[in-house]
């Protein structure tokens, strides 16, 4: 039997023998690449921490990386990042949901087919784009007139936040829309047949049964939220404090790593090592943030 199979293999096309090469050499590159990236970040943190108490770094509340006295307390930038990203989400989960069940359940092929393209056009808007929208329109045109210009500034977490909920709504409305068109048609013809309404049947039938397919969108936006940089780079601003004032100027990880990367810290540095020590901050918060979209869709999944 192994002689046949070995026979087989050799009878098989080089061309078919070469494609099958580079798919694994490409799916290899992938996980090495993670590896490599993985590995980077835990010697350079490990360095940082050998200095750095971590219990200090996880627990203080003031960040002063670059100006003496010099002090790391990351949760004075996990909570900018925090306060943005459920900003964000109190914009993108209603705005999201409500064009997924446009699209699945009420509006016609035609119309389908047209306002879905142009739904996640703004998913490929460059982000610095909406960032300086966000600069130059949202914040000087509408908030500061809206709030007072005493009361907030032209950067705020409520600006950067308007703008990420912006950005994150197609996440949203794309995969919670393919969960619901998932659902059987016998569920909703049921559900009908038993005199309920269209609201009724999208209500208790097809958001339950699409449960698993929308909470994964939900994380996996609030994911993308938490490690968007540029518009909270020109949105949120760079002062780091331990704040959740939405009205507030404050610092995201990802604002830092910027600031930190413009080329004027000096390599071994201490401030150039605490960049490493944020950013698995943030790969180690987007890698829970994944693990539980996994973890959502195999607890809620409903098979039919």
């Amino acid at each position: 039997m192994a002689t046949v199979t070995t026979t087989l293999t050799h009878r098989r096309p080089l061309g078919e023998r070469i494609i099958e090469r580079l798919l694994f050499a490409a799916a290899a590159l992938g996980v090495v690449t993670t590896v490599a990236i993985i590995a980077v970040l835990a010697v350079e943190t490990i360095q940082f921490f050998a200095v750095i108490s971590p219990f200090d770094f996880f627990t203080g509340t003031r960040w002063s990386a670059l100006i003496k006295p010099q002090s790391f307390g990351v949760l004075a930038l996990i909570s900018g990042t925090i306060t943005v990203s459920i900003i964000a989400l109190v914009i993108a989960i209603p705005l999201g949901l409500l064009a997924a069940t446009l699209l699945a359940e009420y509006a016609s092929p035609r119309v389908r087919t047209i306002v879905k393209p142009l739904l996640e056009t703004i998913a490929g808007v460059p982000t610095i784009v909406l960032g300086f929208f966000g600069l130059n329109f949202l914040a000087p045109e509408l908030l500061r007139p809206l709030i007072g210009e005493d009361n907030i500034g032209v950067f705020s977490v409520l600006n950067g936040g308007i703008m990420v909920g912006l950005l994150v709504t197609p996440l949203i409305a794309s995969i919670s829309e393919d969960a619901m068109r998932a659902v059987p048609r016998g569920l909703r013809e049921g559900a009908f047949a038993m005199g309920a309404t269209k609201f009724e049947v999208v209500r208790k039938v097809v958001m339950p049964a699409a449960l698993s397919g929308i909470m994964a969108s939900i994380i996996l936006a609030m994911s993308r939220a938490i490690g968007e940089t540029m518009i909270v780079v020109l949105c949120v601003g760079t002062k780091p404090q331990f704040s959740f004032d939405p009205l507030e100027s404050v610092q995201t990880m990802t604002a830092f790593i910027v600031q930190i990367t413009t080329g004027e810290t000096a390599q071994g540095s201490l401030e150039f090592k605490s960049l490493f020590a944020v950013g698995a901050t943030l790969f180690a918060i987007t890698l829970a943030l994944n693990l539980l979209s996994g973890w959502v869709v195999r607890r809620f999944r409903t098979v039919y």
